[in-house]
């Protein structure tokens, strides 16, 4: 187990030089195979503790959505059935969507009802 940020450095350091021989990371009998896998076990371990990935929040997400399918606000409201003012204001978080225009969000944008229902 990783115990300072030293150590991961160096071990994340290591990692890097096993990284630069194909071998290591295709060949399950290569020498470096073996320690690379337990040093980015170890890697990962750390970073979860000391590094953990927030879940993203609906306006994220929503955002990120809009920018992958070339949508603006204005399209957005009408995909959704409300007005460009209330998308707006889910943009903004000054307000949250109904249940109706969660499950639209979900549908339309396909994105995970956990995350439209922040659960």
């Amino acid at each position: 187990m990783i115990q300072t940020e030293k150590e991961y450095n160096a071990i994340v350091e290591r990692i890097e030089e096993l990284l630069q021989n194909p071998d290591n990371i295709e060949n399950k009998d290569a020498k470096g195979y073996v320690e690379l896998s337990l040093l980015s076990d170890l890697v990962a371990d750390y970073e979860e503790r000391h590094y953990p990935v927030k879940k993203p929040s609906l306006i994220e997400v929503v955002k990120l959505r809009m920018a992958e399918m070339g949508l603006n606000q204005k399209r957005l409201s009408e995909l959704l059935g409300v007005s460009t003012s209330r998308v707006s204001e889910y943009l903004n978080g000054k307000s949250e969507p109904t249940l109706k225009v969660a499950r639209e969000i979900s549908r339309k944008l396909n994105i995970d009802a956990s995350i439209v229902l922040g659960i």
